[in-house]
């Protein structure tokens, strides 16, 4: 079956959120009765990506025909915003809902930084744990490497 996007079921989270794209981070209802009411979500982020940059937005010269159609019969956004142009700090805005500034995550973690995503926050993952669905993540995290930042302390599988 195929995921469909379905950002939009996001109300109750920080209308940033909803307007982002992210990681690959296949989500699904846990429960049947969940899975009857609650739609699957995929959101995909992307790095310096342009606008016209996939099959849904304009792309020439090459096909993306999966993100085609994900667009086809998903939900498709077309106005987004970031809370900055840095990928840790725009992963933490995404995650979290809030300013990265006001979560202490500016531009890019290295390796071994001594900061990361707080354990105080809750992570958009953690707020769809407590709806019965079950998250998964996989690609770029880059919110922090020591182990309490990782994203299986953090709502993930």
């Amino acid at each position: 079956m195929l995921i469909r996007t379905a950002i939009a079921s996001f109300r109750l989270w920080s209308p940033m959120v909803a307007a982002c794209l992210t990681f690959c981070a296949p989500v699904t209802p846990l429960t049947a009765a969940s899975r009857a009411t609650s739609p699957n979500i995929v959101i995909i982020f992307c790095d310096d990506m342009g606008y016209a940059d996939i099959g849904p937005f304009g792309a020439k010269g090459y096909q993306t025909p999966n993100l085609d159609r994900f667009a086809k019969e998903g939900i498709r956004f077309t106005n987004w915003h970031v809370s900055e142009a840095v990928c840790s700090a725009s992963r933490t805005a995404l995650m979290t809902g809030c300013y990265n500034n006001r979560l202490g995550i500016f531009g890019a973690l290295g390796p071994g930084a001594q900061v990361g995503i707080s354990d105080k926050e809750m992570t958009m993952a953690q707020l769809l744990k407590q709806k019965d669905y079950v998250t998964g993540m996989a690609g770029k995290w880059h919110l922090g490497d020591a182990r309490q930042f990782l994203p299986t302390h953090h709502g993930f599988r």
